[in-house]
């Protein structure tokens, strides 16, 4: 109820009432796949390769440093070729 008594006094109320109709009307296909794609695959493609080279590394070195390194790297390594699957689909 706020904005009708705000809306009232202003002098563009037809043209923002119009927009806001088109807007609403509007029609496209959903983004939640596109999203899902862009943001939440790529997190966890990250968090599964980080925890998978963690164990694989442990086995090769025994340096932690050294693990907790060469698993980092690999995880960001699937990471990008992840992303870079997805802009090849999309």
């Amino acid at each position: 109820m706020v904005s009708q008594s705000f809306c009232r006094d202003c002098i563009q109320k037809h043209d923002c009432r119009s927009v806001y109709e088109q807007l609403g009307n509007a029609s496209g296909d959903s983004v939640v796949l596109k999203v899902i794609l862009a943001f939440l695959l790529p997190m966890v493609v990250f968090i599964i390769s980080l925890a998978v080279s963690e164990r694989v590394f442990a086995g090769v070195t025994n340096v932690e440093k050294l693990q907790t390194i060469f698993s980092f790297l690999s995880a960001l390594l699937a990471t990008f070729i992840c992303i870079f699957i997805i802009r090849i689909i999309n």
